[in-house]
């Protein structure tokens, strides 16, 4: 299993989001080819109602530690 594979099922295992994107931007950077070590992931969830962004971020780092 991938690491961004493995990302996508801890925070849907989580929080159950609406919407969950993952993407891979280890390219972007100065890593070895086929490197697995920069992502962007944008999670839309009801969880996150009335809750501030850097809430949000804690908490999703928490599922990813």
């Amino acid at each position: 299993m991938t690491i961004q594979e493995q990302i996508e099922q801890k925070i849907q295992q989580a929080i159950q989001p609406d919407f969950l994107e993952v993407i891979n931007e280890s390219h972007m950077h100065n890593v070895p080819t086929g490197s697995e070590s920069h992502f962007k992931v944008t999670v839309v969830s009801g969880d996150f109602q009335g809750i501030r962004l850097i809430a949000r971020h804690q908490r999703i780092n928490g599922i990813l530690a």
